[in-house]
């Protein structure tokens, strides 16, 4: 017979490691980025958010914000502790009410230490309390903050919510929102989806937006300032609202005479994609000093020098079909970004059409036809242009000259039928280039890995036997250039930030 013989010291060891859970021994930090190449930074690892509750005072003369984010998540690990992105100043942080610890790392990392450790496939809500001046905070040399004469604005790509609350910063990680804004009396707060309700009291007026459907970080905006607000219904039935600073100046009427037409301009986009993917409609123009638009969702952010030349429904075009691709179908790394701008600029030249002022066609050879082989343009390749290149021309004018190779390629009613059929199919969450091509062959039932890479991952114009193979430019020379090719061009920077 043998004895085995413990120390006392052992037996509280072994009792210990015992009561320890298995996921709490096993759990480790959620990593600090998503996992995006193009930026590593951005986005968290370790738990998916399903929805923001963003309650915020903002006081317009200060630039001051104070908020409560509440997010509901769901761990995707066991998880000791996770990152949000976020800038601003944190007074107090909980997760399923147990205040947590926390730190800032990064540069626009807040660390987050929970008081026990967080299993995997758990439901949690996370709580933070904060305030800061917008404006004031930077992040790798800029803001994404636009401060304005009667308030402040949120809208970047590919970051903007940083500056206003904290969250899992990549289009993967898609959530609905409630976004509750107190103001002072006069002015409005705008955001994203439909106006649940407005109370005022004690001179604060508090707006309660809601957006029902999945939408990105980026795609969440905050606008605050004294606007006019416009509203209607388009002939589908989508309630539109629509706000202009009051202080634009001449820019003012070519604004809304382009933004009014929203409604329309959708309804005759839903003849491409699919039935509009969302309850709300509409645009706004803050008096910001930026040049860019932005497809935020349901509700277009324009920056006013956009119609210094006059009326541009050609950009109104542009940001309504992003509620199709890009906002109902978003990609899964920003190296597709192709699938949101193609398919964008494409819209333009469908638009040209509409209006009898150049097919598709004759864009399409004019843009072939008119750089040459040696120029910079072609080195750029639209389905994976590299982060400095991300908004280059080449991925909105090079990357709709490849769809309409493709619909040459493959005809019409194929083509057609894929432009449908793929925003249905990966409605409300996010695909790839990689994705593209393998529906697009599904559908058309035919292999097209060349023709891809010959439109889009070659450095390198398409040789002249592949174009007329794909109905591009089959006649030589340089043909005339289109009416609406001045307008189209005018929102070639469109996104240049």
């Amino acid at each position: 017979m043998h004895r085995r013989f413990f120390a006392p010291g052992a037996l509280v060891a072994a009792s210990v490691l015992l009561a320890i859970p298995a996921s709490a021994a096993s759990s480790a930090p959620g990593a600090p980025g998503i996992g995006d190449p193009y930026y590593p930074a951005y986005g968290n690892g370790g738990y998916d958010v399903s929805h923001y509750d963003l309650r915020l005072k903002y006081q317009p003369a200060t630039d001051r914000l104070e908020g409560t984010a509440t997010l509901l998540a769901r761990t995707t690990q066991d998880l000791s502790r996770f990152n949000l992105d976020f800038l601003l100043d944190v007074g107090e942080v909980r997760v399923n009410g147990a205040k947590a610890s926390f730190t800032t790392s990064g540069e626009h990392e807040l660390e987050i230490t929970p008081k026990t450790p967080l299993a995997k496939g758990s439901d949690i809500t996370v709580v933070v309390r904060y305030s800061g001046v917008p404006s004031g905070e930077q992040a790798y040399g800029f803001t994404s903050w636009h401060r304005t004469a009667d308030g402040g604005v949120a809208a970047n790509e590919p970051e903007a919510a940083w500056w206003w609350f904290p969250s899992n910063d990549h289009p993967l990680d898609k959530a609905t929102y409630d976004v509750s804004v107190q103001v002072p009396d006069g002015t409005q707060a705008i955001s994203n989806g439909t106006l649940q309700s407005t109370s005022s009291r004690l001179g604060w007026t508090r707006y309660n937006w809601r957006s029902n459907k999945p939408q990105a970080t980026y795609l969440a905006t905050l606008a605050v300032g004294r606007f006019d607000i416009t509203t209607g219904r388009t002939e589908s039935g989508i309630p539109v609202v629509n706000a202009y600073s009051k202080d634009l100046g001449d820019n003012y009427n070519a604004a809304r005479a382009s933004i009014e037409r929203s409604g329309e301009i959708a309804d005759w986009l839903a003849e491409y994609f699919g039935p509009y993917p969302y309850n709300a409609l509409g645009g706004y123009v803050p008096n910001t000093a930026t040049r860019y638009a932005l497809e935020t969702q349901t509700r277009p952010f324009y920056s006013p020098s956009r119609f210094a030349s006059g009326t541009n429904t050609y950009l109104v075009v542009h940001e309504l079909a992003h509620q199709w691709y890009g906002d109902l179908v978003s990609v899964a790394g920003w190296k597709d970004i192709w699938i949101n701008e193609g398919f964008a600029r494409y819209s333009e030249w469908l638009w040209s059409e509409h209006e009898g002022e150049g097919t598709t066609q004759e864009i399409a050879d004019y843009v072939y036809a008119s750089r040459a082989a040696d120029d910079p343009f072609w080195t750029v390749r639209p389905g994976d242009p590299g982060p400095d290149n991300q908004f280059h021309i080449a991925v909105y004018d090079r990357g709709a000259l490849a769809l309409q190779a493709l619909r040459g390629e493959i005809g019409d009613e194929d083509f057609f039928a894929i432009l449908k059929g793929w925003t249905d199919k990966y409605a409300y969450g996010n695909a790839s280039v990689a994705d593209f091509q393998a529906y697009a062959e599904q559908v058309a039932g035919q292999p097209l890995a060349a023709f891809f890479d010959t439109w889009l991952f070659q450095p390198s114009k398409p040789a002249a036997p592949e174009a007329r193979e794909a109905s591009i430019a089959r006649d030589s020379g340089v043909p005339a250039q289109p009416k609406s090719w001045k307008k189209i061009a005018a929102t070639s920077d469109v996104h240049e930030h």
